[in-house]
């Protein structure tokens, strides 16, 4: 009776080339659990060299990864912010503070802290509310807003001196640290404002009592407020988005071990048609992300949308899953299965080093799916056409 070869790729050139080297091992093999590690017998001998050629080729492939895919993220992160980031000075006032700090702040090299961009405040009716509004909408990353009425403040701080004068309220400097955490205490940092007004404290006459009754107007006549419209206080949600996409990444990696178990265990890699088995290994992930991005995301609640926050949270979870695992499944048909943990290793780093732009979050998505479920069938059917040709050379 002829044993029926399997048509998948878990047996290729490779193993094929293991189970020769390791038959001498299998003619001579001695008694189960008889053998010490050290033991200068053939059968020792061979099984030795066996493992610590394994080991030390492993050891030595993951040594190059490190070097040639752990650098992606490394540098990543290596210049943040590599470039200089976009923000609007709107000058509300119209005297000589604004035009003062205007001034200022476009005469700096940006380098990479802050290109500065000066937006007319009638381009801004609604004034500072309309400014944070193009904040959260991602049409810039900081905005500076020289207050109405600084100038005149200020000018009446000095004239008569005032106790209650707040040199914070001349300017609000607005950002969103939930944008980048890591990038807004060093942006925040940089900010500076340095406005005149030390010399017009000067020539007063009453300087004394300047400093006597409102010091402020001397040592610090502008001052600025700090807004943050988006802060960075729940570190819990790392772990529904940075740290999540490392879980997701991983929950796909075992729909692909579970599924690749389940052929292998029933046989239906060898038994089925290409084209059933093409559409098994298609469907099953679709089916199987659907469910587990649905329970992956129940663990978050993401109302902030609406009722439709969830749902529009869960979509997107299902298709990175989708993303992610089917080129994993894609994969592991050239690689088999004893050499797709060095491909997950290349798809995590490859994942976590990436530019976020949300708006185009799920078109990528779609674009990556659309890729796999394009290369999943063709890599089966070169590897189905190289079984079904040896099986002819068999024969």
């Amino acid at each position: 009776m002829e044993h029926p070869i399997r048509l998948d790729s878990s047996i290729d050139a490779s193993d094929r080339a293991h189970h020769e080297k390791t038959k001498s091992f299998d003619e001579v093999a001695p008694p189960p659990f008889s053998m010490n590690f050290l033991d200068k017998s053939p059968a020792a001998t061979t099984a030795r060299g066996i493992y610590l050629h394994t080991l030390f080729g492993g050891t030595m492939a993951l040594s190059i990864l490190i070097f040639a895919v752990f650098s992606i993220y490394w540098g990543s992160v290596y210049t943040t912010p590599a470039r200089a980031l976009p923000g609007w000075i709107v000058d509300f006032d119209g005297g000589f503070v604004g035009e003062s700090v205007v001034t200022a702040l476009k005469a700096l090299d940006p380098g990479r802290g802050i290109a500065w961009q000066v937006i007319p405040a009638s381009q801004l009716p609604n004034g500072i509310a309309q400014l944070n509004d193009a904040l959260t909408d991602e049409k810039t990353w900081f905005g500076l807003a020289i207050n109405a009425g600084a100038s005149a403040n200020l000018t009446a701080a000095l004239s008569t001196p005032d106790a209650s004068y707040n040199p914070s309220a001349a300017i609000t400097f607005v950002t969103l640290e939930a944008r980048n955490e890591d990038i807004y205490p060093i942006l925040l940092a940089m900010v500076q404002f340095r406005a005149p007004g030390r010399k017009k404290c000067v020539v007063l006459g009453h300087l004394a009592r300047l400093i006597s009754t409102a010091p402020q107007t001397v040592t610090m006549p502008i001052g600025y407020t700090v807004t943050n419209l988006r802060p960075f206080d729940v570190p819990l949600a790392e772990a529904v988005t940075f740290v999540g996409l490392i879980y997701m990444l991983i929950l796909s990696f075992f729909i692909v071990m579970i599924s690749n178990a389940g052929r292998l265990a029933s046989g239906l890699d060898t038994h089925l048609t290409l084209r059933s088995l093409i559409a098994l290994r298609l469907v099953t992930p679709f089916i199987a992300y659907f469910i587990l991005s649905r329970a992956f995301r129940s663990r978050s609640t993401a109302s902030a949308f609406g009722r439709a926050g969830f749902v529009i949270f869960w979509m997107l979870s299902y298709l990175g899953m989708l993303a992610c695992g089917l080129a994993v499944e894609a994969m592991i048909t050239l690689l088999t299965i004893r050499f797709i943990p060095f491909f997950l290793l290349i798809w995590i780093i490859s994942n976590v080093a990436v530019c976020v732009f949300l708006g185009m979050n799920f078109g990528i998505l779609i674009a990556w799916v659309v890729v796999s479920c394009i290369t999943l069938p063709t890599f089966q059917w070169l590897m189905r056409r190289s079984a079904v040709r040896a099986r002819a050379q068999a024969a």
